[in-house]
């Protein structure tokens, strides 16, 4: 009988015998959030850094590793993983002293890659922590599983699933599964609104606007998140059972690219393609000056999206600025602006006039000043995915992803059960009971700033439970299963199926069918879960 899942818990602060050390691949936003969580939350610590763009690589090194005045020692900077890998295994030949080298490993690079390192670094056995999503089809996810089953026993996986880690959703997760103060949970309705601008900036314009070639895109990209929550509620057991998983009976899907496309582009606007150069740039919502210069540049803010524009923009500001509460001075505001506003003005033809070799250029790079209108998009901006469950306790997931919103990822959502119903958003939680007639308002106490705006405390409470896990294998004589299941609360096997009821909600959209999921998994999966 398969193990219940259990909900993340954290080790209380403990001096370890030896103190672990991680490697960061990938020094982008999510290397950066993991580093920063990990050395201001956990006993862990990061000792290395790969990354191939050097402002990056140094600037996570210098806050991190190596400290503001320090420089790299051997085995702390590399300029891509594979250079790391080599460093390792000859490392290994020379010395295999624990103490040397990392305990593990966080995956934070951009998602097509991700398949190849896990392949790479599988045989070192490391502890590993993969962003999401694991990979972008079942075939990729599936090799994944093989590559790293040998290593169950020795060493901790985790995902990127942030949702499953942050204080808010541990307690939904009580009050529904253990609590049961609604009963048996009948029907579950959750939405996401990404936000307008959020949208444009990573779906539109930014690294994640086009489908996959297996047609998969913003529900794998950025909504995996959210399938994957409404397993954990509806699917994983609750932590005091010996249950399997209630595995899904039907999911279907619909969904399209309704707003971001040349159709709708206003009138007034033209022939032109790029904000700095659109006589309706002043009108527009999706401006690319009103968005990154008006919203944040100009205003001294330098943190996202405008790091993610301009990777460099700290290094051209004067005099450097020394910490992130130092304001901006006003030369320093322009400078900014100048080498924002720069790179927004990048633009390419028509993609009538380019060539297939142009084209594939264009599609491998992000183009934050292009008219949302005149973009290469191709991925859902308004999508719908159903689950239905049966057997003794039936029940529908209902979940909505939608682009055009005042709020940005702040998840709202309604649960309805036998004995009464749920509502909830990012901040609080709300129980009506059908007895009582009563309706009780349950506040989650907020976690510090730093914390409270990385996913609402996932990003720690993820790191957190990683680093305990690896903690209690290497230093607390803990086996890996029993750490993997106390700590993470998620195994490979889970992080896969949940991936996979993503790519049978896309297979559903495109083909509009209805995928039964046990005909399904079983044809898919080849009996190898």
């Amino acid at each position: 009988m398969k193990e219940p899942a259990l909900s993340p818990v954290s080790l209380p602060p403990t001096s370890s015998p030896r103190p672990l050390r991680f490697l960061i691949i990938g020094a982008g936003s999510r290397g950066t959030a993991y580093a920063r969580a990990v050395t201001t939350a956990t006993q862990g610590s990061i000792h290395a850094v790969a990354e191939p763009h050097s402002f990056k690589r140094r600037h996570l090194g210098r806050s991190y590793i190596w400290g503001e005045h320090g420089s790299p020692q051997d085995g702390q900077e590399f300029p891509n993983w594979r250079s790391w890998l080599q460093w390792e295994l000859q490392r290994r030949e020379s010395n295999n002293d624990p103490r040397v080298g990392v305990d593990g490993v966080f995956i934070c690079t951009l998602d097509s890659t991700h398949v190849e390192i896990l392949h790479a670094i599988a045989p070192l056995r490391l502890h590993i922590l993969c962003e999401k999503p694991l990979a972008l089809s079942l075939n990729d996810c599936l090799s994944v599983y093989r590559a790293l089953t040998p290593n169950l026993s020795t060493s901790i996986f985790s995902i990127g699933h942030v949702l499953r880690y942050s204080p808010h959703n541990i307690l939904l997760r009580k009050l529904l599964l253990l609590d049961r103060v609604i009963g048996d949970i009948v029907s579950l309705e959750h939405t996401e609104p990404v936000g307008f601008w959020h949208f444009s900036h990573s779906y539109v314009r930014g690294n994640w606007r086009r489908e996959t070639p297996h047609g998969d895109g913003s529900l794998l990209t950025k909504s995996c998140h959210d399938i994957d929550f409404i397993m954990w509620l509806l699917s994983s057991p609750p932590t005091d059972t010996e249950t399997t998983p209630h595995h899904p009976r039907t999911i279907t899907s619909s969904g399209s690219l309704t707003q971001f496309r040349k159709a709708r582009k206003p009138p007034a606007a033209g022939d032109a393609t790029n904000c700095l150069s659109c006589p309706a740039e002043r009108d527009c919502v999706y401006s690319a000056v009103r968005i990154y210069n008006d919203m944040h540049a100009a205003t001294g803010d330098l943190d996202w999206p405008v790091n993610i524009v301009c990777e460099d923009i700290e290094d051209v500001i004067t005099p450097p600025r020394k910490d992130k509460d130092t304001p901006l001075t006003p030369e320093s505001i322009h400078l900014a602006q100048s080498h924002l506003l720069a790179r927004l003005g990048e633009n390419y033809p028509s993609t009538t006039t380019t060539t297939t070799t142009a084209s594939e250029t264009i599609h491998s790079r992000p183009w934050y000043g292009r008219c949302v209108y005149e973009s290469d998009n191709t991925v859902c901006d308004d999508q719908t995915v159903t689950i239905t469950w049966d057997g003794e306790a039936p029940k529908t997931a209902l979940f909505h992803m939608i682009a055009p919103t005042e709020k940005q990822c702040e998840r709202r959502g309604r649960i309805y059960g036998t004995l009464g119903e749920i509502s909830y958003d990012s901040r609080t939680i709300t129980i009506y009971s059908f007895q009582t007639r009563e309706t009780t308002a349950i506040t989650v106490p907020k976690r510090p700033p730093e914390e409270e705006k990385a996913h609402g405390g996932g990003d720690y409470g993820l790191a957190r439970s990683f680093v305990d896990a690896v903690d209690a294998v290497v230093n607390k004589g803990f086996g890996v299963r029993e750490a993997q299941r106390r700590f993470v609360g998620c195994d490979l096997e889970e992080a896969v199926r949940s991936h996979a009821v993503v790519f049978a909600a896309e297979e559903a959209r495109r083909e509009e069918k209805v995928v039964k999921w046990r005909e399904w998994w079983t044809e898919k999966t080849g009996g190898l879960l």
